[in-house]
């Protein structure tokens, strides 16, 4: 009753991505082992094949190979579904014969793309289209798939919940940095457009600036920002104290640069303006 797609990128970097008219996908259906594999786990879900399908990963077993053996661990292995990807290859996946229908399944190199209780059946080529001309990092191209599935259908009782799991390969699993992506939204009414807003945050609060759009802090620029800093509460003193000040309290303050703007930094002291003035009713 779900759809979703793992997936490998060029880096390493190994995801999933998941939405289902059911609570809390995401605490049930992904996993990644940096380096190793993604998995996602669904139909009448048995979270356990999560584990033992990376387990088998790590074992030696390829993709194809290890989804084979988890059907051998499952006594009700005709009412699930499981993708595999593993760090090369070809990506794996089953779906049961009980499983509800329209369900199937699509893979490639280095994707597989799962669903159950569709829509159509189209739902999975829509998915696995969207992905492979998708560009850019992983997180994106693995929601643009999932925005495509909702926009072919998705699952046929409706929207509520999704999530997006992301590892580098280096990425520790239980720090924020690098190519680590972790965001879930279990009850909604649009969860995979509040997936694509927290990932805006993620990228917001997170990525370093880009330096090729960096700006000179003078002149009419610093005029600008002085007008908003005094819009959010920070009136007096030093231009750049003030503006470290804010963005300290706005969890911005790895994209300031000395004598410089970045345009995503002034982006989010205009929307804090803006909410400010709106009496804290944000746009958007």
């Amino acid at each position: 009753m779900t759809y979703s797609i793992v997936a490998r990128d060029a880096d390493g970097a190994l995801g999933v991505a998941t939405a289902s008219k059911f609570l809390a996908i995401g605490a049930t259906v992904p996993a990644v082992a940096p380096g190793l594999g993604a998995v996602a786990s669904q139909g009448h879900t048995n979270p356990s094949l999560r584990g033992q399908g990376l387990d088998l990963l790590r074992d030696g077993r390829d993709p194809t190979a290890a989804v084979t053996d988890l059907l051998g661990l499952d006594p009700e292995a005709a009412q699930r579904q499981v993708a595999l990807v593993g760090p090369r290859g070809w990506g794996a996946a089953v779906t049961g014969d009980a499983c509800t229908r329209p369900a199937g399944h699509r893979t490639g190199d280095g994707w597989a793309v799962i669903g159950n209780l569709l829509a159509a059946e189209e739902v999975l080529d829509a998915m696995r289209d969207a992905f492979l001309t998708a560009t850019g990092r992983l997180d994106a191209r693995l929601l643009d798939a999932l925005r495509a599935g909702e926009r072919a259908g998705g699952d046929r009782r409706g929207r509520q919940s999704a999530a997006l799991l992301v590892l580098g390969a280096d990425d520790a699993p239980s720090l924020r940095r690098g190519l680590r992506t972790d965001l879930r939204v279990d009850d909604h009414p649009n969860p995979v457009d509040e997936l694509a807003r927290l990932l805006g945050r993620q990228h917001v609060v997170l990525d370093p600036p880009d330096e090729t759009l960096l700006v000179p802090l003078t002149d009419a620029v610093a005029g600008t920002v002085d007008d908003l800093l005094g819009s959010v509460g920070l009136p007096e003193g030093p231009l750049p104290q003030r503006l470290a000040a804010w963005a300290h309290l706005a969890n911005v303050e790895h994209r300031l640069v000395d004598g410089h703007l970045d345009p995503v930094l002034l982006r989010e002291l205009r929307a804090a303006a803006a909410e400010r003035a709106s009496g804290g009713r944000a746009e958007g």
